[in-house]
């Protein structure tokens, strides 16, 4: 693999730039089933990975099917609110960019509650980057089922709603879950898509399984592109963050942009609870089905990496609202096992969550 290509003998090497693709979508859209599926293909080609994690406890990243890419975790704030944040997922990319053997091609996963716009704009902020990387696309994935509610959501009055700004910055949109509603619903998402944005390819998707060519080298920003940019593109995006956000607050850049500001849902906040004793299964099934079943409109996302009791392997918790999976997956890879739960969404009682999952520790492992 090399990252020069030689024009002539006498003219000097120009530096190939890697493409960058923004993988964005809302809490649970199926953006770390499409980044497996990506990571997974025989593509051949060498891809890193730099996730965001809305929470301070890291799922994600054990959540994604690694070979040998490399994989970079941000969990200290949103990427598209945190100035902090930015300036991190820059210094990744000039860590990526420093070494020998290149990339092919870089993935940057959002958190679910993102702005991709900002985040966009940092690969033409920094020169240092703009001149090694090239903004391929963003793609933006959008749960058939769930998408409506969030669209329409009240609770959302005089704030920027991520759902509907995550499919005004798309370049590629990918439909997904397809295979849990009608023909007639996927047609009427897509016309109510289409209105929200008139450029973006739309694709239809089961699992997030999508024709990669139809989104990795499409050039999205590239000055052949028939998309024409947000004339605001490059301001500066200030989000305006209620306390009870769960974010990190860093915004003392000395700018207030009324007409271009962000504000997050003040009601939405991740609670993540980390144990280190085995789960009998049967009782935490039994829970957080129940769980979803009294609570599903509030509980966005839910995901978990678990230590089962008998169990070698690592088993995997994934739920949207009251669509819930926990099913085996890989074997744990050393002796120290953690258990890690992460729930996204409005009114969540830490406490009252922790107390439930507390009772479904293995009874045996429990009275030691």
């Amino acid at each position: 693999m090399t990252d020069t290509t030689t024009m002539t003998s006498s003219a000097p090497s120009v530096t190939r730039q890697v493409p960058v693709t923004i993988l964005t979508g809302f809490l649970g859209s199926g953006k770390t089933t499409l980044l497996n599926y990506i990571l997974t293909q025989k593509h051949g080609h060498r891809i890193a990975v730099i996730e965001n994690e809305f929470g301070e406890v890291d799922v994600d990243s054990d959540l994604v099917l690694t070979s040998d890419e490399e994989i970079y975790q941000m969990t200290n704030g949103c990427i598209c609110c945190v100035v902090d944040v930015r300036t991190d997922l820059v210094r990744i990319l000039q860590k990526l960019l420093s070494q020998s053997e290149k990339f092919d091609h870089i993935l940057v996963e959002t958190s679910g509650l993102a702005d991709p716009t900002p985040v966009a704009a940092t690969f033409f902020m920094d020169n240092d980057v703009a001149r090694q990387v090239s903004l391929d696309g963003v793609v933006t994935l959008v749960d058939a089922v769930h998408i409506e509610s969030h669209l329409d959501d009240p609770m959302l009055q005089g704030m920027d709603n991520q759902a509907v700004d995550q499919i005004v910055a798309a370049d590629r949109i990918i439909i997904n879950k397809t295979d849990l509603v009608d023909a007639a619903t996927v047609a009427a998402l897509a016309v109510r898509i289409r209105k929200i944005n008139e450029g973006a390819q739309i694709l239809r998707s089961s699992h997030a399984k999508v024709d990669l060519t139809a989104i990795l080298g499409i050039g999205g920003f590239s000055s052949s592109s028939p998309i024409v940019a947000d004339p605001h593109f490059l301001d500066e995006h200030d989000h305006v963050c209620d306390d009870s956000c769960g974010h990190d607050h860093d915004h003392d850049d000395g700018h207030a942009h009324a007409d271009h500001g962000h504000m997050h849902d003040p009601s939405v906040a991740s609670v993540s609870l980390v144990f280190d004793r085995p789960f009998d299964r049967q009782r935490l099934s039994d829970y957080v089905h129940g769980l979803v079943a009294v609570h599903g409109d509030d509980i966005f996302r839910l995901k978990g990496i678990i230590e089962i009791e008998g169990d070698s392997r690592r088993y995997v918790l994934q739920g949207v609202h009251r669509i819930l999976e926990l099913k085996p997956a890989d074997a744990w890879e050393s002796s120290t096992r953690t258990s890690k739960f992460v729930f996204i969404g409005r009114n969540l009682d830490r406490s009252e969550l922790h107390s439930a999952l507390l009772e479904c520790v293995d009874a045996a492992i429990a009275t030691v």
